[in-house]
């Protein structure tokens, strides 16, 4: 990452065929987990538990932003992009997207994502831990549409279901 600069571009992930000739693109999901909840737990053990949270769900938002500059075709129409996303979700092993309710006339959406690369195979807590799943959601539409969304997880592996439901609202 530039030192002059702390926010998240997609060219702060390097080369990956250059650095990695060997290993190359992938590791194993609980590495990925092991990274992100570590962190989860340094931030809440600094600041709390609602600001890592927060801090988690901002984090999304960028890396939502940048996905989608980087991966996503914004000229389809809200159909075509849906599927279009499903199919590079599951391309990038994030998980499987379906689009369980579409109200573009109010910008509501409701969306599940099965085999989510934060927390498909947990243990059940009773609560939803996809904070950064809420805000990469948040982020992509939020540069596909333009628009400003709340993006909330109302069901999640972690709290008993075996997939994870977000409810998207306009801001």
């Amino acid at each position: 990452m530039r030192e002059d600069n702390y926010t998240f571009q997609w060219s702060d992930l390097g080369d990956i065929e250059l650095g990695r000739p060997e290993l190359g693109n992938t590791t194993y999901v609980s590495i990925y987990r092991m990274l992100q909840f570590s962190v989860r737990s340094a931030i809440a053990l600094e600041y709390g538990g609602k600001a890592a949270q927060k801090i988690f769900y901002n984090a999304g938002i960028m890396a939502g932003k940048e996905f989608c500059i980087n991966n996503l075709d914004t000229s389809l129409d809200a159909c075509q992009f849906f599927i279009h996303l499903a199919d590079k979700l599951k391309e990038f092993n994030i998980g499987l997207l379906e689009v369980e309710k579409t109200d573009l006339g109010n910008l509501h959406f409701i969306v599940t994502v099965s085999e989510d690369l934060d927390c498909s195979g947990l243990p059940d807590s009773k609560e939803t831990v996809c904070g950064f799943d809420e805000g990469f959601i948040s982020g992509i539409l939020r540069e596909y549409m333009g628009i400003d969304f709340l993006v909330k997880e109302i069901d999640c592996w972690s709290n008993g279901n075996k997939l994870c439901r977000f409810e998207i609202k306009k801001k």
